[in-house]
């Protein structure tokens, strides 16, 4: 098949959220299928990874949108009905360049990555188009709103929900749209009773994050993984370091906490401690699961599937994490990673676990196999393969 990936962001490196999931999946379709892509290139660094990603797509079309001017496009569009995440992709030298390339092309069908991208392709009925949404978006908002902000950011994040959950109705003008938790979907349905919803979950490349006869031996070592710009995240971190961990401390006091992803916000870095530590950027993140305890995810809004957890697992690191993206995964708390969403009881099964050897060691290889079974992203790879057979049958 010839296939046109749309993407809002440029998916390399492969590093985390957006960019891991287009590079993972195309990585595994380019032998089999003609790949092409279209992005948005936001720096000048990501103007230089064009030669890498030719490697997998026939052809790589950049279109430079830096990020000041989608900021100004934003402010232009306070009393547009559209979300701001939406105006913030906005482009039309993208939709002159996507118009052009769909003239000289015939695919047989396209893949468009997140609501952001969804208005170029709403209104082409005669074209094969999935939609790919990471989670869904509306419910990410509602949850956001139950941590309490400051009354400007309260105030923005209500309008921003209300836009998306109105704007998220475009799914329905795709062929199919998928999202990434069973929980998302479901919630979907629900909110806007369509019937062209589908599961494509979040993978993880067992070539990278693949056990590596972990040590479950150690016991001193907790550790939060992802983008540390990432409200959700940023949260997260705090809320552990404040709420739950000296709740640890204090039956544990050699514990450590690690924070290890790219760039930290200030408020995460003035948590650096002898206790806690920020690591910014980490390029060889599976040795820094490798090397902990026990991995936590105690984010308190968010939607979707935490690769954090899905990574950690596949290590065969035992999990403790929030009901963010667990009831997505689809397994028992237990089978890699246990739920607790009160912070007394989040600690005493950290404690727990770092009391027990054979407890991480049974967590940490339940999920192994879970991950081995379900979560590979060549068996995720071939579901995508699927869905774009179906709608060329169809064609």
């Amino acid at each position: 098949m010839k296939i046109l990936f749309l993407a809002n962001r440029v998916p390399y490196p492969p590093y985390r959220g957006d960019k891991l999931k287009i590079f993972n999946l195309a990585r595994r379709l380019k032998d089999d299928h003609e790949l092409h892509l279209l992005t948005f290139a936001q720096t000048e660094e990501d103007l230089t990874y064009k030669t890498e990603l030719e490697k997998i797509f026939k052809q790589v079309h950049f279109i430079y949108l830096p990020k000041w001017k989608s900021a100004i496009t934003c402010l232009t569009g306070l009393w547009d009905p559209r979300p701001f995440q939406v105006l913030y992709f906005q482009s039309s030298k993208l939709q002159w360049l996507l118009d052009s390339i769909l003239a000289d092309n015939k695919f047989d069908a396209i893949h468009v990555q997140h609501l952001r991208m969804s208005p170029y392709l709403a209104g082409r009925n005669d074209l094969p188009r999935i939609l790919d949404l990471p989670d869904a978006f509306s419910l990410y908002w509602e949850r956001r709103k139950t941590v309490k902000r400051g009354l400007l950011t309260t105030l923005f994040e209500n309008i921003e929900q209300r836009r998306v959950l109105e704007y998220e109705k475009i799914l329905e003008q795709y062929n199919l749209s998928l999202v990434c938790s069973a929980e998302d979907l479901e919630y979907l349905e629900n909110t806007h009773h369509t019937g062209n919803l589908r599961l494509l979950p979040n993978g993880v490349d067992l070539e990278t994050f693949s056990a590596r006869n972990h040590d479950y031996a150690h016991n001193k070592t907790i550790l939060f993984t992802g983008n540390m710009d990432y409200a959700p995240n940023v949260d997260a971190v705090i809320y552990f370091t404040t709420s739950i961990l000296p709740l640890i401390s204090a039956r544990l006091p050699e514990v450590r906490f690690i924070i290890a992803g790219q760039r930290p916000v200030p408020r995460v870095v003035a948590l650096s401690s002898q206790q806690v530590q920020v690591t910014g950027f980490v390029k060889d993140l599976a040795e820094t699961y490798n090397n902990a305890s026990v991995v936590v995810a105690p984010l308190r809004f968010g939607a979707g599937t935490q690769n954090k957890v899905l990574e950690a697992m596949a290590m065969g690191v035992p999990v403790v994490c929030s009901h963010i993206g667990f009831g997505g995964l689809g397994i028992k708390s237990g089978e890699g990673a246990i739920m607790q969403t009160d912070p007394v009881a989040f600690a005493n099964t950290v404690i727990d676990l770092l009391s027990s050897e054979e407890k991480r060691r049974t967590t940490g290889e339940a999920g192994k196999r879970i991950i081995q079974t379900q979560f590979d992203w060549n068996i995720i790879a071939k579901r995508l393969e699927g869905y774009f057979r179906e709608l060329v049958s169809k064609k």
